[in-house]
């Protein structure tokens, strides 16, 4: 840091925050809802020991949080969901002078006391529950939170571009509930309109929608309706934000402005309570991907996605995206407690009321 009342980062000398901003990431358990540790198609990565630069992209980042969740499914989604949690806990081992797992919700308050990165295990589909009996095995397995649907349907119910949504099934219900009584996070972030407000009054306590933006500020399969945004406030969940360029803006420029406006819709909508982020990418986005696995991951979406030239929205893009949100958040008048609860204390309230 540069003692001149504006502070930067070694690794980005161009960029520099308020002290308030600074301050307020330190002193904030910063949870992101929905972040993958590295956003890669190689099977290899996991073995992968993170170089000194890469750990201190981590500790520099100010989040401590990082529900690390993949969309997996198909006949064989069971295996691949054995295989990924094998793999991502494996790689938190390795590098476990950065990361550390989560069980409970004091995991994540031991990890900020330790200066380390606390691994959420999700997975963005619930395919991989073959029974009901299967919820059970995956908790003891270490995950901690799974998607209903991702974009298709399933068992379960309906994702949000499929073409009819039915919501959600008999065999839906019945992992809901073992969810809830096995204590998993329910979350329905890519579910289908219905499915979600079918999950949202099927369970008994609160839920999330981790990664997703408002319907009334874009229109866009992906994101979410006024009808479901309070639906799921008034069962005490949370939703979190995402920085996702075509979940954000319709069009150009899209930048952390436009997404912190979906931050004001949910917080006025509902309460600040029920609002938090979930940027959906890595520390550094999408737009840093290997230019075939880049264009690999727009091939494998429905037109109905809507891809632009970028994902990443301006601003959210970048190992430090924490700071530049609580810039703005700063900027638009949120008080010191609003912007920690939107940072992170709202997820964490959720997580101890589901898990303990």
């Amino acid at each position: 840091m540069i003692n001149r009342g504006a502070f930067a980062f070694e690794g980005a000398p161009a960029k520099s925050y308020s002290r308030r901003a600074v301050d307020l990431v330190a002193a904030s358990l910063v949870i992101d809802m929905l972040a993958p540790l590295k956003i890669t198609m190689s099977e290899d990565y996991v073995a992968h020991r993170l170089t000194d630069a890469e750990a201190a992209e981590f500790r520099a980042s100010g989040i401590t949080g990082f529900h690390n969740a993949y969309g997996l499914g198909g006949p064989d989604a069971r295996g691949q969901a054995m295989e990924y949690l094998a793999g991502w806990q494996g790689f938190a081992g390795r590098n476990s002078h950065v990361f550390t797992l989560v069980d409970s919700a004091s995991d994540l308050d031991r990890a900020k006391r330790d200066r380390k990165a606390a691994v959420i295990m999700g997975i963005q589909n619930a395919e991989h529950f073959d029974s009901v009996a299967d919820v059970a095995v995956f908790r003891r397995l270490g995950l901690r939170c799974a998607q209903l649907t991702y974009n298709s349907q399933n068992r379960l119910g309906s994702g949000s571009t499929e073409r009819v949504d039915g919501g959600v099934s008999d065999y839906g219900a019945a992992i809901i509930a073992e969810m809830e009584k096995q204590k998993m996070l329910v979350d329905v972030s890519h579910c289908g309109d219905r499915t979600t407000l079918d999950a949202i009054a099927i369970a008994k306590g609160p839920i999330a929608i981790t990664h997703s933006n408002a319907r009334a500020l874009v229109d866009h399969p992906r994101v979410k309706t006024d009808e479901a945004i309070k639906a799921l406030a008034a069962k005490g969940g949370v939703m979190g934000i995402t920085g996702v360029r075509m979940f954000v803006r319709a069009s150009d420029p899209t930048n952390v402005g436009h997404m912190a406006d979906h931050i004001d819709h949910v917080a006025k909508l509902t309460a600040i309570e029920h609002v938090g982020i979930g940027s959906d990418a890595d520390l550094h986005g999408y737009d840093d991907m290997e230019p075939a696995e880049y264009a690999a991951l727009k091939g494998s979406y429905k037109a109905s996605y809507g891809f632009r030239d970028k994902i990443d929205i301006d601003g959210f893009d970048h190992p430090l995206k924490v700071f530049d949100l609580t810039e703005e958040l700063i900027r638009r008048g949120y008080s010191n407690n609003n912007i920690t609860a939107v940072l992170g204390g709202n997820f964490r309230r959720l997580l101890g009321q589901v898990w303990g």
